[in-house]
């Protein structure tokens, strides 16, 4: 989800996908797209399921405000990726005032594990001065059924795109991508259990972290590196293989 950087320098960065490049900012899916963008999934795991989830905090935000939308969407316990590693994200925010305008954002890749109790989004963010970034949020199935985040990271593009060409009439322009890549994790067959991910090196200063979803089949890891780059990947367990579905490097906020 999505900060800009003016807030990053109180305390945190948050944001969006990688997977655009230097492109704008995200389009502006209407609801109704989200069937068509992604074909439901069998069983519990429905990736249309979180961008749904998606688009409802950044309307919420829009609509009721910033900081009021990040606490109604926040997991007990959720982090934020800031500019000195992951931290506590509610009692920050019971701080903030909502700021005039909100961040909007939309997710482009979509990876769930199998049960669909995990999931990762990774998307693209503008802010209200225009600037576009990157973002990913690891969501997790709540007790009543619901998606709350407990992970959030993004930053701004660094450097920015070049601004927009004016757009001559009769020029053909594409406002949106009616697309969003959806990704389940394989379930294990029954009596055969899935194999644990590739080992991860352990950083001498612990500035990185990995959890693993219950089930097996989904690992979310991030790493905060001594430049203050902040990086997330995310493995999943697909056709008897551990394959890095999401991989995003955000570079550290400029004063």
């Amino acid at each position: 989800m999505r900060i800009p950087a003016s807030a990053l320098l109180l305390a945190i960065p948050l944001a969006l996908t990688a997977c655009a490049g230097g492109r704008g900012g995200p389009p502006r899916l209407p609801e109704k797209v989200i069937d068509r963008a992604l074909a439901r999934a069998p069983g519990a795991a429905q990736p249309s399921t979180i961008v749904a989830a998606e688009l409802a905090f950044s309307r919420a935000a829009r609509e009721r405000g910033q900081w009021t939308a990040f606490r109604e969407f926040a997991a007990p316990g959720a982090l934020l990726h800031g500019n000195d590693g992951p931290f506590a994200v509610l009692p920050w925010l019971a701080t903030q005032t909502d700021p005039p305008q909100a961040v909007q954002w939309a997710p482009r890749v979509v990876v769930m594990s199998c049960d669909g109790a995990v999931a990762v989004s990774r998307g693209r963010f503008r802010d209200p001065e225009g600037k576009v970034g990157n973002f990913v949020t690891v969501w997790e199935r709540q007790a009543d059924g619901e998606y709350r985040y407990v992970f959030d990271v993004g930053g701004d593009d660094n450097p920015q795109p070049p601004p927009k060409q004016r757009q001559e009439e009769g020029d053909i322009i594409v406002t949106a991508l009616d697309l969003v890549q959806g990704l389940i994790a394989s379930c294990p067959r029954p009596g055969a259990p899935v194999p644990p991910p590739p080992a991860l090196p352990i950083g001498a200063d612990g500035k990185e972290g990995a959890k693993l979803s219950k089930d097996g089949t989904l690992r979310w890891r991030w790493a905060h590196k001594a430049d203050g780059t902040r990086a997330f990947a995310a493995d999943y367990f697909y056709e008897g293989r551990w394959v890095t579905a999401i991989e995003q490097s955000l570079a550290p906020a400029l004063n």
